[in-house]
C-alpha cells in the first residue's frame, strides 16, 4: 500500500461531509435542513479538481443510509460523478438519515468503517478537506491512525451563532470546543472571506493565524436559456396577479438563521414594495406545509401566517420545490424584470447565492453580518443592511428599484466580477496549499546568515505584472544570502493570499498590517514577533484614538477585520480630514503616527510602529547594517522606510504621496513599473555595491 504522495504520483484527495444529502446534481437543495450551500461548495471544489492533472482521484466520503422520501441513490455505496470524480458512502450499520445533531451518536462507528475501508486500499489518499467540525474530528483520526494531514473549512462557526442571539445550550457549547479542536488539529483552515478569516476564525483560543487561507469560491452557473425563463415563469405564475412586476427574489433554506420572515414582513409592511414588485421565495423543497424537519415547519409557518397577515396572496409566490433550471430563469426573470436579489440573514457565513446573483446580472441587498460585506465590497454589486432592521431592508429594495444608474452599475459590476470566480481558479489556490501540506519544505531561517534584507511592499509594487513577478521570483530563489521581507498594510492571512496568488517568493520575515505586526516563517509555521509588539505598544491608546477620531466629517471606519490590535484604519472621503485627524489627536495628547496611503486610506498607528521602524526591528535581528537594507514601494504607506533607508526604490507607477522623496541621496527611480522596476532596483543597488567595491580596492 502506498501510504502517501511518491514522487510520479499524484494527488488523491478525499473530501468528507456528514451532514445533508450528498449526490450528484440535480441536488435537492432544501430537501433536508443539512442540504444546503456545503454540498454546493463540495461539489464545485471536488469536480475541478478532478478536471486537473496533478490529481489523481478526487472523493467525496459521506454516510450511507437508505431512506425512500430522500432518494434511493443514498444507499448506494459508490458514486461515480466522472472518471476521476467519485462518492464514496460509509455503511456505519444504521442506515436511517440522521440530521447534524443526531450524527455525534454515530460518528464512533462511521470513523470505524472509514478507517476499515482505508486500510483495504491499495493507496491512501494523500490528504482529507474535512467540511464541518465533526468531518474534522473524523479526519483527526484518520491523521492518528493512518498519518493522512487535513485541511478544515469550517462553513459557519458556533461562537458566530452565539453573538448572533442563539440560545446557548448544551449542543452549541459541543460544538464551540469542536470546531476548536478542529481548529488546533487541522494542517489547514480554508475559510472563503476576510471576516471568517480575521474576525470569525480568530475569536478561537486554539487558532494559529499562519495556518488560515482565504481561498474564495467559485459559482456553479451557466447562463439561463429562454426555456429556463419560460419554466422559471410557469414556477410561479400560479402564485401571482401581475407577473409583469419586477421581481424581488430570495433563495434559502427555511431556517431561522436565514431570517426569510424579516423579508416578508419588510414586503408586507410597505405598501410600495406590495404595490411596485412581487417577492418570490425559494425556501427550499418540500411535499406539504408540515411535512419537513421541525424547524423547516415552524418557519414556513410563520411566513405563510405573515402573508395572511398582510393579504399578500397574489404579491408572493413561494413554490413547494424547484429544480437547478427553475432557479436560472428565476435570476434572469429577476434582471430582465430590473429586479433585485435579497439575502436578509441574521448570520452569513459567506454567501454563495449573491455570488449567483451577481453572476446573472441580479444587483443585491444582503445582510452586513458575516461574508457578504466581502462579497459586496469586491464586486460592487448593491448595498449591506442590518438583517434586523426591516426598515433598512425595505428602504435599500426601492433605492435599487428607484435608481436606474445605481441598479445599472451594480448589475455590470456583478456580472463581470463572479465571471472571474471560478472553480478552476479555486483548486489552483486549493493545490498549492494540499502541495505545501502534504511536501512541507518550510526551514527555519532565523539561524542563518544574510549578507543583504531586502524590504519591498506588495500591492501595485511586487504585484500589477505577471512577468515581472515571475522574474523577482526567480531572482530571490538564486538568492540564499539574501533575506526577503514583504511589508504590506494587508492582514497576514490576506498578505499570504496575494503571495500565493503571484507566486511570488516566501519572504523570511512578514511586516504586515501597516508596520504594527512581524512575523517570522520557521519550521513551525509563522510566529508573532512579540518583542516588537511589547515595544509599540508603550503608549499606545486605541479607545481613545477611537473616541478623538469619532466624529471627524468626512472620516469613515474601515470594516472590523482591520481594526488590529495596534492599527485603527479609516476611509477618508473629503479634503483637509488628514489635517483634522492630526489635529485632534494632539490636542486630546495621544501620541500615534498617521499614514494615507492611495489618497484614501488612512492608518492610525502607535507612534513607534511603522513599516520603518518594523523594518529596523527586523535588520537588528538578523544583524544585517543598515547600509545593506534595500526598502521598496510605491506608496504612501512606503514613505517612513524609503525615507530612512540609504538604498530605496521607487517603482515607476509610485504615488503621488512619494513625490517628495524624488531627489533624495541613495533613492533608486526605476523606470519599469511593479516587480519589473523593483527588480530593477535591487540589479541597480548590486551594481553600484561592485563599483563602489573596486574604487575603493583601486585607492
Amino acid at each position: 500500500m502506498r501510504s502517501r504522495k511518491q514522487k510520479g504520483f499524484d494527488l488523491h484527495i478525499l473530501s468528507i461531509a456528514l451532514g445533508g444529502c450528498i449526490r450528484g446534481e440535480p441536488v435537492q437543495y432544501g430537501i433536508t435542513e443539512d442540504t444546503g450551500g456545503h454540498i454546493t461548495y463540495i461539489l464545485g471544489e471536488m469536480e475541478a479538481l478532478s478536471r486537473r492533472d496533478d490529481v489523481d482521484r478526487a472523493e467525496i466520503v459521506t454516510r450511507l443510509f437508505d431512506d425512500e422520501r430522500l432518494g434511493r441513490e443514498h444507499a448506494i455505496a459508490e458514486e461515480y460523478l466522472n472518471p476521476k470524480l467519485a462518492i464514496t458512502r460509509i455503511d456505519s450499520g444504521n442506515r436511517k438519515y440522521l440530521a447534524k445533531e443526531q450524527l455525534a451518536a454515530d460518528r464512533a462507528a462511521f470513523v470505524a468503517a472509514l478507517i476499515k475501508n482505508l486500510r483495504q486500499r491499495d493507496r491512501l489518499p494523500d490528504i482529507v478537506h474535512a467540511h464541518f467540525a465533526d468531518a474534522a474530528d473524523v479526519a483527526r483520526q484518520i491523521k492518528d491512525a493512518l498519518s493522512i494531514p487535513f485541511i478544515y473549512t469550517p462553513h459557519s462557526l458556533g461562537l458566530d451563532k452565539l453573538e448572533a442571539g442563539a440560545e446557548r445550550n448544551i449542543g452549541l457549547v459541543d460544538r464551540i470546543a469542536e470546531e476548536d479542536a478542529a481548529i488546533g488539529h487541522a494542517a489547514g483552515i480554508i475559510a472563503s472571506s476576510r471576516d471568517e478569516c480575521e474576525r470569525q476564525l480568530t475569536a478561537y483560543p486554539s487558532v494559529r493565524i499562519d495556518r488560515i487561507h482565504r481561498i474564495t469560491p467559485g459559482v456553479c452557473a451557466e447562463p439561463a436559456t429562454r426555456s429556463d425563463i419560460d419554466a422559471a415563469r410557469q414556477l410561479v405564475a400560479p402564485f401571482l396577479k401581475d407577473e409583469a412586476k419586477p421581481v424581488i427574489l430570495a433563495v434559502a433554506r427555511a431556517v431561522r438563521k436565514k431570517n426569510l420572515i424579516g423579508l416578508v414582513e419588510a414586503f408586507g409592511r410597505s405598501e410600495e414594495l406590495r404595490g411596485r414588485a412581487n417577492l418570490v421565495l425559494l425556501a427550499g423543497q418540500r411535499k406539504g406545509l408540515l411535512e419537513g424537519e421541525a424547524e423547516q415547519n415552524e418557519v414556513i409557518s410563520e411566513i405563510i401566517d405573515a402573508i395572511d397577515q398582510h393579504e399578500l396572496y397574489g404579491s408572493i409566490a413561494y413554490p413547494p420545490h424547484h429544480s437547478r433550471r427553475e432557479v436560472r430563469g428565476l435570476y434572469a426573470l429577476a434582471a430582465e424584470g430590473r429586479g433585485v436579489f435579497v439575502n436578509p440573514a441574521l448570520i452569513e457565513p459567506y454567501g454563495l447565492t449573491l455570488v449567483e446573483a451577481a453572476f446573472y446580472g441580479v444587483p443585491v441587498v444582503a445582510t452586513k453580518v458575516g461574508g457578504p460585506c466581502d462579497i459586496v465590497r469586491e464586486l460592487q454589486h448593491g448595498t449591506l443592511v442590518d438583517p434586523t432592521n426591516i426598515g433598512e431592508i425595505e428602504a435599500a429594495i426601492i433605492d435599487l428599484l428607484d435608481d436606474k444608474d445605481k441598479w445599472n452599475a451594480a448589475a455590470i459590476n456583478g456580472h463581470s466580477g463572479a465571471h472571474s470566480m471560478t472553480w478552476d481558479r479555486y483548486a489552483e489556490k486549493f493545490m498549492m496549499l494540499a502541495e505545501e501540506v502534504v511536501d512541507p519544505q518550510m526551514r527555519s531561517k532565523l539561524s542563518q546568515s544574510y549578507h543583504h534584507l531586502v524590504v519591498s511592499d506588495l500591492d501595485n509594487t511586487l504585484t500589477g505584472c505577471r512577468e515581472g513577478a515571475r522574474r523577482i521570483a526567480r531572482f530571490f530563489a538564486r538568492r540564499d544570502d539574501d533575506a526577503f521581507a514583504i511589508a504590506t498594510g494587508r492582514s497576514i492571512i490576506e498578505a499570504q493570499r496575494i503571495v500565493r496568488e503571484w507566486n511570488l517568493p516566501q519572504p523570511t520575515v512578514w511586516i504586515t498590517s501597516v508596520g504594527s505586526e512581524i512575523y517570522w516563517s520557521g519550521n513551525d509555521g509563522l510566529t508573532l514577533d512579540t518583542d516588537f509588539a511589547d515595544q509599540i505598544e508603550r503608549d499606545w491608546r486605541p479607545q481613545e484614538v477611537e473616541r478623538a477620531l469619532d466624529d471627524v466629517p468626512g472620516l469613515e471606519p474601515q470594516a472590523n477585520y482591520e481594526q488590529r490590535r495596534f492599527k485603527r484604519s479609516y476611509f477618508v472621503g473629503e479634503e483637509g480630514v488628514v489635517d483634522e485627524v492630526r489635529r485632534r489627536l494632539e490636542e486630546d495628547k495621544l501620541e500615534a503616527r498617521v499614514i494615507l496611503s492611495h489618497g484614501h486610506l488612512l492608518d492610525v498607528l502607535p507612534a513607534s510602529a511603522g513599516k520603518g521602524a518594523a523594518m529596523l526591528h527586523v535588520a537588528r535581528r538578523l544583524r544585517v547594517p543598515v547600509e545593506r537594507l534595500i526598502a521598496i514601494g510605491d506608496s504612501g504607506n512606503d514613505h517612513d522606510m524609503l525615507s530612512i533607508c540609504e538604498n530605496s526604490v521607487m517603482v515607476a507607477n509610485y504615488s503621488g504621496e512619494l513625490s517628495d522623496l524624488v531627489g533624495q541621496r541613495g533613492l533608486y527611480v526605476a523606470q519599469r513599473r511593479h516587480a519589473a522596476g523593483a527588480l530593477e532596483g535591487i540589479v541597480a543597488y548590486h551594481a553600484r555595491s561592485r563599483r563602489n567595491s573596486s574604487e575603493r580596492k583601486a585607492a
